[in-house]
């Protein structure tokens, strides 16, 4: 007790060479154009990733769900590790590694204690640098993307969200996260290494870590990440549409969501649209509790007495974004959308736009708690700005929307041209254009 956070704790080994500010987050860009961004916590644990610019909208309609079976192929044999090694070494020092992706991005994350940095290290590079892709242990990855698929069915909230982005957009942002039933079986060694050949490119990496020295990691990514020169595959601009895709099954629960395009993220209007999100509702903050400041509810509590789970919907790319409503009840469809009007009519007071920034901000500095969400968080910037921009000032942007900025965001979604997805008994669920 009594010692400083800020300091190293007393008798603890540090990376060698350690020069840096305590706490500070560094980011540098090698002449490859591979980001390297590092925090020096001193604690006992490390987490490291590899990010890479290489999500299901950089397939192409001849390797569609190339990145869902990218995703299970992460732990087969590579160059410099058969399957078994990796998974053996990596738990003999009671570490893990994982990948996951998303629309713009691939993420691969190993966890150790400090002193074992350098093994799951050879590991992490092995499965993002030296792949094999052996065509029989390709195959036999097959039964788990059928697997996928089927969890996945089991979803209406899953299905709703892909089925909105492929019905909202004309290319790239309509790809998704799971490989298509067309191509499930079809998609071959050579598709893999192809894929990997155009978009693992130094220039669309970032080598990411917590708990590590940042001399240390340059060095790493100097070594062993400046794998191809080149931008890589530089993908199609995501071209919005508009649309209405339908899931009728049996389920009493008919999940839909009603969106038109947003902004791309890190834009001021995106921002805009962040505090938009929390205004009218962005789910629940406390565990079991009502959303009782949640303009969405308190409108649709007015409008029904039916059972209801009502909150925004945002999703910010790129190029691109998604926002509008999500709603658990066909009933409250018309009744949510109405409030978004609200809004984009004035109906906000000062004391509604501070309570959703201060929501904002706080569902943001939560998200840094945990190393997970750190790590993705400078990560994600890293990859998309080749900097790093701190909570501090994250805050301050947060701030600085005004009413008219939200006002300004609610006219562009009721004025926008609407996309909808609903999966559920669809009966009384209204179509699109009659909302």
């Amino acid at each position: 007790t009594g010692q400083s956070l800020a300091q190293p704790l007393a008798g603890l080994k540090l990376s060698p060479g350690a020069v840096h500010s305590y706490q500070d987050v560094h980011v540098t860009r090698l002449p490859s154009g591979l980001v390297i961004a590092s925090m020096e916590n001193y604690s006992p644990a490390s987490k490291i990733g590899v990010f890479i610019k290489a999500g299901c909208r950089y397939e192409t309609p001849e390797n569609q769900g190339v990145t869902h079976l990218l995703r299970l192929a992460s732990n087969l044999t590579t160059k410099g590790a058969s399957a078994f090694k990796i998974c053996r070494g990596v738990e003999a020092v009671g570490g893990s590694l994982s990948v996951s992706s998303s629309r713009e991005n691939m993420i691969y994350t190993v966890d150790c204690l400090r002193d074992d940095i350098d093994t799951v290290m050879e590991y992490l590079i092995n499965v993002t640098t030296a792949q094999e892709f052996r065509p029989w242990e390709v195959s036999d990855l097959t039964p788990r993307v059928k697997m996928d698929k089927a969890m996945a069915a089991q979803s209406d909230q899953i299905g709703v969200i892909e089925g909105l982005h492929g019905a909202a957009y004309k290319n790239a942002l309509c790809n998704s996260l799971y490989c298509p039933n067309h191509m499930v079986g079809n998609i071959q060694s050579e598709d893999l290494h192809q894929f990997v050949q155009n978009n693992f490119t130094s220039a669309r990496m970032a080598l990411v870590g917590l708990g590590v020295d940042h001399t240390v990691l340059k060095q790493v990514g100097e070594q062993f990440l400046n794998i191809r020169s080149g931008a890589g595959s530089t993908g199609a601009t995501s071209q919005y549409r508009g649309g209405e895709v339908r899931f009728p099954n049996t389920s009493s629960m008919v999940h839909a969501a009603v969106v038109s395009q947003s902004a791309a993220a890190g834009s001021s209007e995106a921002l805009a649209f962040s505090v938009l999100q929390h205004l009218l509702g962005a789910g629940l903050h406390v565990k079991r509790g009502s959303c009782a400041s949640s303009k969405l509810v308190q409108g649709v509590t007015k409008a029904t007495a039916d059972p209801f789970d009502v909150s925004a919907f945002n999703a910010s790319y790129s190029d691109s974004g998604l926002f509008g409503v999500y709603t658990i009840s066909q009933a409250v469809i018309k009744a949510a959308l109405a409030q978004v009007k609200a809004v984009a009519d004035g109906g906000v007071t000062a004391a509604d736009l501070t309570r959703a920034k201060a929501q904002l901000k706080g569902h943001f500095l939560m998200s840094l708690e945990t190393s997970e969400g750190f790590l993705e968080a400078m990560g994600t910037q890293a990859l998309a700005e080749g900097t790093y921009c701190s909570p501090e000032e994250i805050s301050k942007k947060i701030d600085n929307v005004s009413l008219t900025d939200v006002a300004n965001a609610a006219k562009k979604f009721v004025s926008g041209k609407k996309t909808m997805a609903s999966s559920g008994n669809l009966s009384k669920t209204p179509f699109v254009d009659e909302i």
